[in-house]
């Protein structure tokens, strides 16, 4: 039995436009534990929330076993703190740590877990198998093809499942799957609201997309200058109108100090960031129908747990 921890993510650049996207790493996180067994099937529960599908993370730990050449039932079993279809990566996020944790009990019983020490504070963590080490980008895209093919996402989301597994940012080409420029996110809190209702990717009318092609285009050329914050602000704006939700949630935030305000992926959860105190955006937010969490940046990479 293997466990992996995977953070959540927010968005920078929807990439529903364009193809081209970017996503940053939030504290958020989801837990996937697999355990290998010999009934040639896979089942599959996410504790908390029985009524959800279970079709991706089944899909995750099947196709993780088929591209590295094994056949065995398992069970596999997701926690989360991320809430479901609100925009915040929560299919991506367990899609990672269904394929890790997958990777990482077969590497237990065919190879190894291996750490490599990089410097007096940090370690690398490498899984190894069938005598070679796994490059990471080659789980993640096990991922976003396992979400293709539950049809839980129209871009692929390679910019969600990058920022998820690696932390930091990223601003991708999702049709090319290529991250293009990546980094550290700064320290900063953020404070998310998340209204009731849920919001399912595969369910949204994005009929007006092809109206703001040409804004987005031009705030994901402000991501890849480094402009981060101004980029998910005006992405927040552009997808907010478009996908007929209140702009007042963001300006709201903003007004109240925040330094970036985005509604994140396909909403309806919005995300407002700030070096500072937290009091005076959740006070603003609070106005709006929702619930108010708080977390912060990450720069984690997805690692299995010991």
């Amino acid at each position: 039995m293997v466990s992996a921890l995977c953070h959540g993510a927010g968005t920078i650049i929807a990439a529903f436009a364009t193809g081209r996207g970017g996503a940053f790493g939030l504290g958020l996180q989801t837990k996937a534990t697999v355990e290998l067994n010999g009934s040639g099937s896979v089942k599959a529960a996410i504790r908390g929330s029985p009524g959800e599908s279970t079709k991706l993370i089944e899909l995750c730990v099947r196709n993780t076993m088929k591209h590295f050449g094994f056949k065995y039932g398992a069970n596999v079993e997701t926690e989360s703190s991320i809430p479901i279809a609100a925009g915040l990566k929560s299919s991506s996020v367990a899609a990672n740590a269904a394929v890790l944790a997958t990777a990482g009990v077969l590497a237990g019983k065919h190879g190894e877990i291996r750490e490599v020490r990089l410097s007096k504070t940090e370690r690398r963590q490498d899984l190894v198998l069938k005598d070679r080490v796994i490059d990471p980008l080659e789980l993640v895209n096990i991922g976003v093809e396992s979400a293709l093919q539950a049809k839980v996402t129209v871009t692929g989301a390679f910019d969600d499942a990058t920022a998820s597994y690696f932390g930091g940012y990223t601003v991708t080409d999702n049709r090319e799957r290529k991250i293009l420029r990546s980094g550290d996110v700064e320290s900063l809190n953020a404070v998310i609201l998340i209204p009731s209702k849920k919001v399912y990717t595969t369910k949204v009318d994005l009929s007006k997309i092809g109206l703001i092609k040409n804004s987005v285009q031009a705030a994901w050329e402000m991501a890849m200058k480094g402009e981060i914050y101004t980029a998910m602000t005006l992405n927040g704006f552009l997808h907010a109108i478009a996908l007929n939700y209140s702009p007042e949630i963001q300006m709201e935030a903003l007004k109240a100090g925040a330094i970036a305000a985005v509604l994140s992926g396909k909403g309806p959860a919005v995300i407002a960031l700030t070096r500072g105190d937290t009091k005076k955006i959740k006070k603003a937010l609070s106005q709006f129908e929702g619930k108010i969490i708080e977390t912060k940046t990450n720069n984690t990479q997805a690692y299995i747990l010991k």
